[in-house]
């Protein structure tokens, strides 16, 4: 409304029709997961600003220029939470939950970054992820990247792909680090300023340049590959050899880095090119340093995690947005004492059939007013309560907006047979079955 108050920059609401999408998505991504061993943690919104500056990294961009931090009345400083993996580790040392065990995490909920909103990317935005911790190899990597792919194939998505990479062991990377700083160093002409600064705070992100430039600068710099040790070198062949008999195809990106300090080994994302600049939709790691850095025991670590708005996006993008969800029958009342019977024939009914959509009218108005309610609703039946169906103890069932013959049936009969026609019309269109 012009001149009333408006949302906070960045910060969008989700309106019904779009939180059915929502829904849809984050249930089959929590099924995928779910099954796969992953027990859900709920994580604060509110940490200590100390948590992602020691874990994120005080060179990294969210840290410095992003996170919505401020002090407190007791005196302590407070960041509402950009990411999801470091809540997750401090929540697990918190409570002794990597003490020589394996477990599996899984987590969603909004995050928050100041940074500039555009189509794909918000002030709070969204997340699910996945965590791993105490499984050192090649095989609980492929599992975080098939946990993917089975989402993406559950979702039917097809323009989605995978880039993969790996950062090396800490000593290993240092080297690298060396090199390429001692590389750019002898271009700085070529570099612009943002590419100059990080040069002093994060010469890797370089690599992840857009800028034509420096992206054909960088065509001739040391790779990282060149600095691995045979361990590197043999668990990401055993990686990509797991890919390949999972035939989940893969492009290796040498340039691949992500813009949190505590990588180490394997990066990897999923991207699309339906979204333009914002393409990235699923991006993840190795992190094996992280508890440790954070007080823990020292525990290898992978996860990944997938941002909601740019997944809901391009499951529309490739015409894949899951079907609404409408009532399955709207009960239309006619009159006070209709009204206070139909109140309990419902609550009958949602007792017997506890997944059965059904929608009350609230209100009153007349039989016609009524009916047209419960098309706008989309319900696929009206039942129907006057005072004629009162005193014969019935109600009628009225099919709208498909085929079929009014009926009636008693108040004791009238959960079973309007069951009994919705699960005729979802078997015959192959949907879901209320009941």
């Amino acid at each position: 409304m012009s001149g009333g108050i408006q949302a906070v920059r960045g910060f969008n609401d989700i309106l019904p029709g779009q939180a059915t999408r929502w829904q849809a998505i984050e249930a089959i991504a929590a099924e995928v997961l779910d099954t796969a061993g992953y027990g859900e943690i709920r994580l604060p919104i509110l940490e200590q600003t100390t948590l992602f500056a020691r874990s994120i990294g005080t060179g990294t961009d969210i840290v410095e220029k992003e996170m919505y931090s401020f002090e407190d009345r007791g005196g302590d400083s407070l960041s509402m939470r950009p990411e999801g993996t470091a809540g997750c580790v401090r929540a697990g040392i918190s409570h002794g939950l990597f003490n020589g065990s394996q477990i599996r995490l899984r987590y969603g909920g909004p995050m928050f970054r100041h940074e500039r909103p555009q189509k794909g990317r918000y002030r709070q935005f969204h997340q699910i992820g996945a965590e791993a911790f105490g499984i050192q190899g090649a095989d609980i990597e492929a599992e975080m990247i098939l946990l993917g792919a089975r989402l993406w194939r559950r979702l039917g998505l097809k323009h989605i792909g995978l880039r993969i990479n790996s950062l090396g062991r800490p000593q290993e990377r240092e080297i690298y680090r060396s090199a390429l700083i001692e590389y750019l160093h002898e271009h700085m002409d070529r570099l612009d300023a943002d590419a100059r600064r990080r040069l002093e705070t994060n010469p890797l992100r370089i690599l992840d340049s857009k800028d034509p430039k420096i992206r054909k600068l960088l065509t001739e710099a040391p790779r990282i590959g060149d600095y691995f040790g045979d361990q590197t070198r043999l668990q990401f062949a055993e990686l990509c050899t797991r890919l390949d008999l999972l035939g989940i195809g893969y492009t290796l990106d040498p340039f691949l880095v992500r813009g949190l300090d505590y990588y180490t080994g394997l990066v990897f994302e999923w991207t699309t090119d339906l979204l333009g600049a914002q393409d990235a939709v699923c991006s993840g790691g190795r992190y094996d340093g992280l508890v440790a850095r954070l007080g823990g025991r020292d525990t290898p670590a992978v996860g990944w995690a997938l941002g909601m708005e740019r997944l809901v996006l391009l499951v529309e993008a490739e015409g894949k947005t899951p079907p609404p969800t409408p009532p399955d029958a709207y009960f239309i009342a006619l009159g006070k004492e209709a009204e206070y019977k139909a109140l309990v024939l419902s609550e009958r009914l949602r007792d017997r059939y506890p997944r059965l959509r059904l929608m009350v009218n609230m209100g009153g108005g007349s039989l016609k007013s009524q009916l047209r309610r419960a098309d706008r609703a989309g319900a696929r039946y009206a039942l129907i309560l006057g005072e004629s169906e009162l005193n014969a103890g019935t109600v009628i069932l009225k099919p709208l907006g498909e085929k079929g013959e009014q009926t009636s049936a008693d108040f004791e009969a009238v959960a079973d047979t309007l069951i009994r026609k919705l699960r005729h019309g979802y078997a015959t269109a192959n949907r879901f079955n209320p009941g």
